[in-house]
């Protein structure tokens, strides 16, 4: 059951509990088109992350996907800039390597280097 110490978002194939007052993973973030912003009032992250297009890039590779999204939350635990943005292989001999970044644009970018990995990797 839960409580009155997190917040459940419940959509469709996904389901996302934030627990605000654990860790530094409580930095919320929004996306102002391919902007980050921090936001630091919950109801108002949930809403508008709830609502946001969070795909940077979506690619198959034979029976590979990779995919890069906004994650919304700080995923660097206190540990150098905040890690907004994830990368991760579906499939293949690089299943599940996953790359994490601060903007945007790097995670374009990490994406595109990603691909290019799978593509390398022989078994597609």
């Amino acid at each position: 059951m839960l409580g009155s110490r997190y917040l459940l978002i419940d959509r469709p194939l996904e389901r996302l509990v934030i627990f605000p007052e654990e860790g530094k993973m409580g930095e919320k973030y929004v996306l102002e088109g391919h902007k980050v912003i921090k936001e630091d009032d919950l109801m108002t992250w949930a809403r508008r992350f709830r609502k946001a297009e969070r795909r940077v890039a979506k690619d198959r590779i034979g029976d590979v996907e990779v995919s890069t999204v906004f994650l919304g939350l700080d995923h660097s635990f206190g540990s150098g800039p905040p890690l907004l943005f994830e990368t991760m292989v579906f499939g293949g001999p690089l299943d599940e390597e996953m790359d994490r970044y601060t903007t945007w644009d790097e995670a374009e970018a990490g994406h595109k280097a990603m691909v290019k990995r799978v593509q390398e990797s022989g078994e597609i």
